[in-house]
């Protein structure tokens, strides 16, 4: 007989396997209740409370301004600068959410139906990203770690990023949300953020983000390493074409733009984000360097009262400079730099500069890099001169780029000492706002400021201070004078004898003609009329903070003073008597845009307006028939410009100013110490070694529309001139006078 044994469970037995399924299931609930609310109280980490999620810790780039709203550049630990959704291309966003969160709109911070998913590709080998990107955001804001790497404390980081996700989007939009996603967002090549991102890679803002351009930085997130467009493009663009995809699957662009665009090229823009690269590095240097002086001196402080951190705290620095002038200016002086330098570098061939200059070399090793460190290594006098005369792998400076080659450090400081430096500044004499600033020819190389921090004998450019006295105290520009030698007594020193700079022009001058060719004897005879005390008054009235003794040979430039100064001394003749104090700070505002600083300007009358005016004419006369013509004649600028040249003895400095109605400009060139210099005059000369930057920069703006710069002459005073100027009208009067006298019999 045969038997089927059939085991049923009793009613009894699964009424008690259920109750245990449920308490298993119910404890599991209580124990991951439990679990979420001791993350949100710290047990496993801190948990940011929900001030800190409205203020959290991030470094700010502090970005500096240019007056048309453009980013010259930042202070930065980390290059990061916020945005508002509205000044974000949706082409950003909707790249983002194709590729890291389809179903974002619509979730509340997890996607559980994503999170599921993980599991079921993880069983067929497949690694898919779960997070949101409100948790993605959770973990940029309050990790500064990232992701961990350890399995253990990364499950806890997850549940971590859960419930700051929850807060997030309980107490923001999804617009603020993504917005504070892009903001601090790492890019790669130091760029955090969508702003700074868009300006590094592109050199453009967020809101005119193209399709491809979006695409790249969003692309950018899967591997900033190894989808870097500029470490490897190759997988930048096929990446590229891979969010591309994803947006034409999500709908948000056409097959056919995507058929379009995908075989174009990367088209990079791309801008280093660092302080020595980017436009106007010397002005950024210098004006953070003011900024901190001048927030500790107004005890300007942040809400807590600790001083604001220009590399952290991300305040808006607007200035005067106009982004286009810059740009011009770096432009002029970079394509004449070359063609002088190598003038004088011919100049020099076939002879040794540095005979009896061993002090001086001297001077520049112990001022160099390479000293200093091997000092603090503790190297001995002798060691470290064995290493200055022991052929190194140096990386040099050069206006074809920097070269790395094979040199003693030693004639890697001979090489310096003969490259020659330039510097510019540009100004509105109205307003005083300096337009462009340029220090020096490299920043990377040399640091030291030559606009505002360095100082240089000034030379013939101070003779207008000295014929400015002169016309103030009723002497004519058409004054006629002996151009012979003058000597004039020195209380307390010998009486001195000025020398004129070649052959003098024959005869006697007009004082017109002798500013025009800048003539020594004439300047002389002027100051032996008026004394040096009177000019020095003129020169501080006019701006120059440098020293400047009472003594007769100032009115041939023998003091020393700034660009800056010099340029706003000039900006009185064009702002007709009016000193306008040079100003490059428009205001600081903090990252909320709570206004920390404004600027007012600072204007003193320096001088009469009729002798401001007289010259103007004088100063004009400089470039229409003196040393300042080949303005005119060699780089076709006729307009109604005014300048002056200016060549130190043994033509070590070359200087030019230039005055218009809208702008007034200081050049300077010359190398690092004045006992290295040209060989002749006629490539030491500021007509030389200056004259042509400022000519090239100004062609660049004239050729400008946009800048708005006037192409007219000077206006003359309301109420007329009662200096006479012109020398026919002035001839014509000095006959009249003569022919009375006759009649009269004296």
């Amino acid at each position: 007989m045969s038997y089927k044994n059939n085991r049923t469970l009793s009613p009894e037995l699964i009424k008690k396997y259920n109750r245990r399924i449920w308490k298993v299931l119910i404890a599991g609930i209580v124990f991951f209740a439990i679990f979420i609310v001791m993350i949100s109280f710290g047990v496993f980490g801190e948990i940011p409370s929900f001030r800190a999620i409205e203020h959290p810790k991030s470094n700010e780039a502090t970005e500096v301004i240019s007056e048309e709203g453009k980013v010259l550049g930042t202070y930065f630990v980390k290059n990061r600068s916020n945005v508002n959704y509205t000044e974000i291309s949706p082409n950003v966003v909707n790249a983002l959410i194709a590729t890291e969160d389809i179903r974002y709109r619509s979730h509340s911070g997890i996607d559980f139906r994503r999170t599921f998913t993980i599991f079921l590709y993880a069983i067929i080998g497949k690694k898919q990203g779960g997070s949101t990107i409100t948790q993605q955001l959770a973990l940029n804001l309050f990790s500064e770690e990232g992701r961990a790497k350890n399995f253990a404390k990364r499950i806890i980081q997850k549940f971590q990023e859960w419930v700051i996700a929850i807060k997030l989007e309980r107490n923001y939009t999804k617009e603020e949300i993504i917005t504070m996603y892009l903001n601090t967002v790492d890019f790669g090549n130091n760029a955090f953020g969508i702003k700074s991102a868009a300006r590094v890679y592109f050199n453009t803002t967020p809101d005119k983000l193209t399709v491809p351009q979006a695409a790249v930085l969003i692309g950018l997130q899967k591997g900033i390493t190894r989808y870097s467009p500029t470490k490897n493009p190759e997988r930048a663009l096929d990446r590229r074409n891979t969010v591309m995809a994803l947006m034409v699957k999500e709908g948000y662009i056409t097959k056919d733009e995507f058929a379009g665009e995908k075989e174009k090229p990367l088209n990079l823009n791309f801008n280093a984000a660092t302080t020595n690269d980017g436009i106007a590095p010397y002005f950024r240097a210098v004006l953070k360097s003011e900024v901190k002086k001048l927030l500790e001196e107004r005890s300007i402080n942040k809400a807590d009262g600790t001083p604001y951190d220009l590399d952290r705290d991300g305040l808006k620095i607007y200035t005067t400079i106009n982004y286009d002038m810059q740009v011009y200016a770096e432009e002029a002086q970079k394509e004449y730099m070359k063609v002088l330098q190598q003038q004088f570098s011919n100049s020099w061939k076939g002879r040794n500069p540095f005979k009896g200059m061993d002090a001086l070399i001297d001077q520049g090793i112990k001022r160099s890099d390479r000293y200093k460190a091997l000092k603090l290594e503790g190297k001995s006098d002798d060691e470290i001169k064995q290493d200055f005369n022991t052929p190194s792998k140096l990386t040099i400076f050069t206006w074809k780029g920097n070269i790395d080659t094979l040199m003693k450090p030693i004639d890697s400081v001979k090489y310096y000492k003969l490259l020659l430096r330039n510097a510019m500044m540009a100004m509105d004499p109205k307003t005083g706002d300096i337009k462009a600033w340029v220090g020096g020819i490299n920043y990377e190389h040399f640091k030291y400021d030559q606009v505002k921090v360095g100082t240089r004998q000034v030379g013939s450019t101070a003779k207008p201070f000295t014929y400015a006295v002169a016309i103030e105290n009723g002497y004519s520009p058409c004054l006629t004078v002996p151009n012979e030698p003058v000597t004039i007594s020195n209380p307390g020193s010998p009486d001195w004898t000025p020398r004129n700079s070649g052959t003098p022009l024959p005869g006697s001058i007009t004082l017109q003609k002798a500013l025009a060719y800048s003539q020594n004897y004439i300047a002389a005879y002027l100051m032996k009329q008026v004394g040096p005390t009177a000019v020095v008054n003129e020169i501080k009235k006019m701006g120059i903070t440098s020293d400047v003794p009472a003594v007769p040979s100032i009115c041939l430039g023998t003091f020393d003073s700034s660009i800056y100064d010099m340029v706003g001394a000039y900006g009185v003749f064009a702002n007709k008597g009016a000193w306008t104090k040079p100003n490059y700070i428009v205001k600081i505002e903090d990252k909320n845009g709570v206004v920390l600083y404004e600027s007012k300007p600072i204007i003193k009358v320096a001088m009469n307006e009729e002798v401001a005016y007289v010259m103007t004419r004088m100063l004009r006369g400089v470039i229409s028939g003196g040393t300042g013509s080949r303005l005119s004649y060699k780089y076709k600028i006729t307009t109604p410009i005014g300048g002056k040249t200016g060549t130190t003895q043994n033509n070590s400095d070359g200087w030019f100013m230039a005055i218009s109605p809208d702008l007034v400009a200081g050049v300077w060139t010359g190398c690092e110490d004045r006992a290295f210099h040209f060989t002749s005059t006629s490539y030491g000369e500021g007509a030389n070694s200056a004259l042509p930057i400022f000519a090239g920069f100004m062609k660049r703006v004239y050729a400008n529309p946009a800048l708005k710069i006037s192409k007219n002459d000077f206006e003359p005073p309301a109420n007329g001139v009662s200096i006479v100027y012109d020398c026919n009208q002035y001839q014509q009067q000095e006959q009249g006078t003569s022919e009375l006298d006759k009649k009269l019999g004296f």
